[in-house]
Parts: C-alpha cells; sequence; structure tokens
C-alpha cells in the first residue's frame, strides 16, 4: 500500500480557484493509478479524476470536464488537482486515492487512502 497525504483544501468563492496536492510514500509501479474522490455529506463518495502515474492518461468524470485537471509529478510521487470555476455542488470532502489495476481488468483497485481536505464553495 501507497500513504498519501492531502492538503489545499479551503474555502473559495463560486467562481473561483482551488488546488489540491497529495504527497505519496511508498511504492509506485508501473500500473498504479492515482485518483481524487470526493464525498459531501448524505451522499457516496464519487471519482472525480484519475490519472496513470506512469504515462499520464487521465480520466474526469462528466460533471468535471473543463473545470479540474489532474496531474503528477512522477519524481515527487505527488499528485495534484487544479479546480477552475468551482461551483456549490463542488463543496465536499476530497481524497486522494491510490490502487492498481491489475492485468485483464477493466477497473482500478483502490486500496489506499488519504485523511481527506476539505472543500467548500460558496456562491
Amino acid at each position: 500500500q501507497v500513504q498519501l497525504v492531502e492538503s489545499g483544501g479551503g474555502s473559495a468563492q463560486a467562481g473561483g480557484s482551488l488546488r489540491l496536492s497529495c504527497v505519496a510514500s511508498g511504492s509506485i509501479y508501473r500500473n498504479t493509478y492515482m485518483g481524487w474522490f470526493r464525498q459531501a455529506p448524505g451522499n457516496e463518495r464519487e471519482a472525480v479524476a484519475s490519472i496513470s502515474f506512469v504515462d499520464g492518461n487521465t480520466a474526469y468524470v462528466d460533471s468535471v470536464k473543463g473545470r479540474f485537471t489532474i496531474s503528477r509529478e512522477a519524481a515527487e510521487k505527488t499528485l495534484y488537482l487544479q479546480m477552475n470555476s468551482l461551483r456549490p455542488e463542488d463543496t465536499a470532502m476530497y481524497f486522494c486515492a491510490a490502487g492498481i489495476r491489475y492485468p485483464g481488468e477493466v477497473d482500478v483497485t483502490w486500496d489506499s487512502w488519504g485523511q481527506g481536505t476539505q472543500v467548500t464553495v460558496s456562491s
């Protein structure tokens, strides 16, 4: 497993920006993926964005496409989420996660989680 520590959450006005960071410690393999998830009170946790840590391929939930950008600094084992044009509905606890896509499988098995960082967007 990988240890993950997030930072960068906080409050913003609608239309504003925030940048989340997540530092990983432990082994990063060729089939390691990292991602950002979020959970608002009363809602299920949802995947926001993911990235293949080795080749940089990305995926986003439709609601954040064009507004959020996931990236990583491989040498520093650091994951980022740049959030622009924030909306009140983006308010949630954001979690960094790491996982493995095993051979022959489509989905990533997410097995490491950070402690979460709160993002609050006011209108």
